[in-house]
């Protein structure tokens, strides 16, 4: 594998060489563990394991720890028949380690268990928002679409000059959503309430280096909020799309995009208005209802701004542009509820979001924080009873940003103003999708689940925000070992033993030959980014224009019921995305602040 050296320290082999030279594979999280949370690794062999593992001191080679080899319920995972889970959570000793396996001979990566293990991960997620933004990119130190962009759909003639400069590109391509953007801005608000002392102030408002007195997460979803208010120029206006698959014309540095939407290469993109009804120029058709998934989530992000900026940063002129803004876009909400899918032009793709009820309880009940106005919290509990318990948890198969932002986060928000019945009821929608999780769970021994839809990752990273916010609203911590089963697997304790983010751990085994035109045209790798993760083994076969460009390093690991690839070539496993990145922020600063 890339990153997995060859070393042998005494008589360990490192799981890196589990394909090549030992009898079995162990997997870990590579980030390591917390000294009081459980732990364990999976190990897998096509032969039986007997005896005891080992867990030996990294430095001095003595063992401190042993336990029982046990094996795995639920099926086996591609050629492997024999699956071992190695629980070692009462070794709480800080320190570095290595596990062993006596009747193989073969042992893992270097583990780690300390306090801080995850401490630094939020702020090294930031590093990829920086890369993603548009306009002014500080990553690439470019300035780029400064013609952003011409309209279609909107009550003003069609292209029409706008300026919806900024934002972010939402993954390896370089379109913009508010969809998307939208979710991402609100979970970086939401990461700094929660776990205000994680985040450092090393980069100014460009993003560029340097203190500006602001925590970088902030500055990071003002570069969001600002973009926001571009796609909201005006009351009652509401702009939701920036380029379409037009972009799709191979790799291109984006201040040297040569995408065409008619006016010229390296022009103006086209801008989508959010008439809430179905759109598209060529011959794909979204889906629409209504305007409330849009506006609700934006009216939500600009509530929560509105009290940061007042209360926390004094800057009270800009907090109430943003009230005024969030006031607006419920209303707008309120007057076409209903969902605006996003647009496709050439392709099949696009972000099929079909769901509304849960952006309108989130804007009712972040107005009702910012306002006082109690009309705002009936409503959030009138929106909370339609939302109620959907979410893609209850399905094993949903379409493409379905049932988005993946987990109802009003729920939560709304909970502690709640009366004791509707307390009983939101932990109860909660309660009833996690036990759908764990009876998932309960098939395979990575006790992972989700299923593996394109962009599997970003379901990982609601379950877990899901049950740390149950855990927060009611104290329940039944499915904790649950969770962090579904922590351990984004960093590293799953069949391929990779970290799903770019750069996280320094040194490990990570995503590297990524879906990105970035990392394409300047071999300049930018750390934090969570890519979209396992699919199944039938959705990939079904994918238009993928094509593996390298041999299949994880090919020993790939089978019909998941595929994963590091490789450029595939979109659908190993594409960074801006949203799920911004998630993963919001999910770290959680499980930090408890």
């Amino acid at each position: 594998m890339k990153r997995l050296n060859s070393i042998i320290t005494g008589i360990f082999l490192t799981a890196g060489s589990c394909q090549l030279y030992s009898q079995s594979c162990i997997r870990i999280n590579q980030c390591g563990y917390q000294p009081q949370e459980s732990k364990v690794a999976i190990a897998f062999s096509k032969q039986e394991i007997t005896g005891d593992f080992m867990i030996m001191d990294a430095h001095t080679g003595k063992q401190v720890f042993s336990g029982a080899i046990v094996p795995a319920k639920g099926q086996g995972w591609g050629t492997f028949p024999f699956y071992y889970r190695l629980d070692f959570t009462g070794l709480q000793q800080e320190g570095s380690y290595r596990i062993y396996l006596p009747s193989t001979g073969d042992s893992s990566v270097l583990l780690s268990i300390h306090t801080d293990v995850y401490r630094d991960d939020p702020d090294i997620m930031l590093v990829f928002m920086r890369q993603q933004r548009c306009g002014d990119n500080p990553f690439l130190d470019i300035r780029c679409h400064q013609k952003d962009g011409r309209t279609m759909y909107g009550p003003m003639p069609d292209s029409t000059l706008i300026d919806v400069r900024g934002g972010w590109h939402d993954a390896g391509d370089q379109l913009k959503y508010l969809i998307t953007s939208s979710n991402a801005t609100a979970r970086m608000l939401m990461a700094w309430e929660a776990a205000p002392g994680v985040f450092a102030d090393s980069m100014d408002a460009s993003g560029r280096l340097g203190s500006n007195g602001v925590p970088d997460v902030l500055d990071e979803a003002k570069w969001g909020l600002e973009w926001i208010h571009r796609m909201h120029p005006a009351p009652g206006l509401l702009f939701h799309q920036v380029a379409d698959d037009r972009d799709h014309i191979g790799w291109k540095r984006p201040d040297r995009d040569d995408s065409d939407y008619g006016w010229g290469k390296n022009d103006a993109r086209v801008v989508y208005f959010a008439t809430g009804k179905p759109q598209g120029l060529k011959m794909y058709q979204s889906l629409a209802t209504g305007i409330a998934n849009l506006a609700g989530r934006s009216a939500a992000v600009m509530a929560n701004a509105y009290r940061i900026w007042d209360k926390d940063l004094g800057d009270k002129d800009y907090a109430n542009r943003c009230l005024e803004a969030a006031i607006d876009l419920y209303r707008m909400g309120k007057e076409k509820e209903g969902y605006q899918q996003g647009n496709s032009y050439g392709e099949p793709y696009r972000y099929c979001e079909d769901t509304w009820a849960d952006d309108m309880e989130w804007g009712a009940v972040e107005l009702f924080k910012a306002t006082g106005d109690q009309k705002f919290l009936e409503e959030a509990v009138h929106y909370a009873g339609m939302a109620a318990e959907t979410s893609w948890m209850e399905h094993d198969t949903a379409e493409h940003y379905r049932f988005y932002p993946f987990v109802n986060v009003a729920h939560a928000r709304l909970y502690e103003y709640a009366d004791p019945e509707m307390k009983q009821k939101l932990a109860g929608y909660y309660r009833h999708n996690i036990d759908n999780i764990l009876r998932r769970a309960s098939t395979n021994p990575y006790m992972l689940g989700v299923p593996f839809l394109w962009c599997s990752d970003n379901l990982v990273t609601a379950f877990i925000t899901q049950v740390l916010l149950y855990e927060q609203m009611c104290g329940d911590m039944r499915y904790h070992e649950l969770m962090v089963a579904h922590l351990d697997w984004l960093f590293g304790r799953n069949p391929w033993g990779t970290s799903m983010f770019t750069g996280i751990p320094p040194g490990g085994e990570y995503p590297q030959d990524v879906h990105t035109s970035v990392w394409r045209v300047t071999r300049r790798e930018a750390a934090g980014g969570l890519v979209d993760g396992p699919v199944s083994a039938t959705i990939f076969k079904k994918l238009r224009g993928l094509q593996l460009t390298e041999p299949d390093e994880f090919a020993s690991f790939n089978n019909g019921l998941a595929v994963y690839h590091d490789d450029i070539g595939d979109y659908s496993t190993n594409e960074p995305t801006m949203d799920g990145t911004a998630d993963a922020i919001y999910m770290m600063s959680l499980y930090l602040s408890k």
